[in-house]
C-alpha cells in the first residue's frame, strides 16, 4: 500500500500530464511543505500518513479562509482559485465522519473505560481523548471531538 507522500508525487506527474495546474500547484505546494517540516530542525523527521493528513486539512482550512477573504474583497475569481486548491487537497482526505458516528466513537471508549473500573471525570479528559483521537484520525474537528468528550465526562 502507498503512502500518502507516495500518491502526492505520483499526482504531481499525473497532473502535469494532464495539464491540470490548479491540482498541479496545490500538490507541489504540500509536498513542499511536507519537505520543509521534515527538514526543519536538527534532525530531520519522516512525517506519516498522520501528520500529512491533519496538515492537509490545515491547508484546505487556509485556502477557505483566504476564499473567504478574497469574496469579502469582491475579487471572487480570485476566491474560485483558492476553493479549487481546497478541493484538490480535500480529494486527499479521508471520508469524513458524521456526528452521530463520532458520539457513537465517544461512548463506546466511555463505556470500555468505565468497564475498565475507572470512575471517569473531567480529570480524565486525556484518558478518553487519546483513544478516540485514534479512531477518529482527521475525519472530524478535533474542537468538536474535545466538546463532546467534556459534555460526556461532565
Amino acid at each position: 500500500m502507498t503512502t500518502l507522500k507516495e500518491r502526492l508525487h505520483a499526482d504531481v506527474v499525473s497532473h502535469m500530464k494532464d495539464g491540470n495546474r490548479i491540482a498541479l500547484n496545490a500538490t507541489r505546494n504540500v509536498l513542499s511543505e511536507i519537505d520543509t517540516r521534515e527538514k526543519a530542525g536538527k534532525t530531520p523527521i519522516h512525517l506519516d500518513d498522520a501528520h500529512i493528513t491533519a496538515m492537509l486539512q490545515q491547508e484546505a482550512s487556509q485556502y477557505h479562509e483566504v476564499a473567504r477573504l478574497y469574496e469579502e474583497a469582491g475579487e471572487s475569481e480570485r476566491a474560485a482559485t483558492e476553493i479549487a486548491d481546497a478541493e484538490v487537497l480535500e480529494a486527499y482526505l479521508p471520508e469524513p465522519l458524521t456526528l452521530e458516528e463520532v458520539e457513537s466513537i465517544v461512548d463506546e471508549v466511555i463505556a470500555s473505560r468505565k468497564a475498565d473500573g475507572v470512575e471517569l471525570t473531567l480529570l480524565h479528559m486525556g484518558y478518553v481523548m487519546k483513544p478516540v483521537n485514534e479512531k477518529v484520525a482527521g475525519r472530524f474537528d478535533g474542537k468538536a471531538v474535545s466538546e463532546i468528550v467534556r459534555k460526556r465526562l461532565s
